[in-house]
């Protein structure tokens, strides 16, 4: 019998696994993200990373980075976007890839060509001013569980394709009072990651903007999910069978950010941020040109999938917006107070 493992090591030895031997997304993957969902989604990340260079100051050259940067199709649009109406940022900007995975790689090569440079892990990325976008990131970064057991908290492991709990190894600061069986998810990885690129941006220059699922105030509560073909799935398939993925506790993040120095703003329901970026004037062009090179299918999935990412009730609110940068920058777009 092996011996068991924590949670979080499990997780990142199965996501890694996952990773190297898969090309999960789009209908024939295992799930889809906002970037698959409508091109304009992209274009707008561009764009703003565009205006965000020039509240920079303009610096050239500057690093545009992508964390998990799937087919590549986010930054494909991204610098379409960028190329069209953003010349001087286009030409300062070197773009870095954060990707650990062969075969996605070489999907990002197809889609980007080979004036790319990538890194197994952002540690790598070379020095100067970034800019760093990161969508549906954090999520699968691993996380551990801690269970309320009488006055204590154990620690939740796994063993033979199933969950067992054993005293806690060194934890982090836990909530004193919880109820019985309730559990704390802490994503270590998480906050060491963002801590990291928080003191870059505090020293370097630069903002990072992340967008993914979760609270934007943390709590008591499980949320580890597995998915496989677009449907729910057993966490403890064999390792790499599945995606596992957990919310991101979005005040976490903050808190670790500000720990390092950076100002952030957010989070900010995607929904809101989208709008504000103008995802939604965007589509409808695109709509537009659909409807006038007579393809109206084409039309209605260009609005459906939009509306996809702004509604409540579809990725409007469970999905956040947070931006990290340096102190003395101006509030980024779609981050303004209401």
């Amino acid at each position: 019998m092996t011996a068991p493992e924590r949670l979080d090591r499990y997780m990142a030895r199965a996501v890694a696994a996952y990773y190297a031997a898969r090309n999960p997304f789009g209908g024939a993957g295992d799930f889809t993200t906002a970037p698959e969902i409508s091109q304009a989604f992209g274009e707008c990340l561009g764009l703003w990373a565009a205006v965000t260079w020039e509240m920079l100051g303009r610096p050239d050259p500057v690093l545009l980075v992508e964390l998990g940067p799937g087919r590549g199709t986010l930054m494909q649009d991204a610098l379409r976007a960028i190329t069209e109406v953003a010349a001087p940022f286009r030409a300062a900007l070197r773009l870095h890839l954060v990707e650990a995975s062969p075969g996605l790689r070489e999907a990002q090569r197809a889609r980007l060509g080979d004036a790319v440079t990538w890194h197994d892990d952002a540690a790598s990325l070379p020095p100067g001013p970034a800019i760093l976008l990161a969508n549906e990131f954090l999520d699968a970064l691993p996380i551990r569980q801690f269970i309320r057991r009488g006055t204590g908290w154990a620690e939740r492991f796994v063993q033979e394709g199933a969950f067992l709990e054993a005293p806690a190894e060194n934890p982090p600061p836990l909530p004193v009072a919880a109820p019985e069986g309730a559990v704390q998810e802490v994503s270590e990885a998480g906050e060491a990651l963002i801590r990291a690129l928080a003191a870059r941006l505090v020293t370097q220059g630069g903002a990072a903007l992340l967008l993914d699922y979760g609270p934007a105030a943390g709590g008591l509560g499980e949320s580890l999910q597995a998915m496989r073909g677009h449907a729910a799935a057993d966490p403890l398939a064999p390792a790499g069978s599945v995606d596992l993925t957990a919310h991101v506790d979005f005040a976490a993040m903050a808190a670790a950010a500000r720990s390092a120095g950076a100002a952030v703003h957010g989070p900010l329901p995607q929904g809101i941020f989208l709008q504000r970026l103008g995802l939604m004037s965007r589509a409808a062009i695109l709509a537009r040109s659909a409807q006038l090179a007579g393809k109206p299918g084409q039309a209605g999935l260009i609005l459906s999938g939009a509306e996809r990412l702004v509604a409540p009730e579809g990725m409007g609110r469970l999905f956040k917006a947070l931006c990290l940068c340096h102190p003395a920058l101006p509030v980024p777009p779609g981050f303004e107070p209401a």
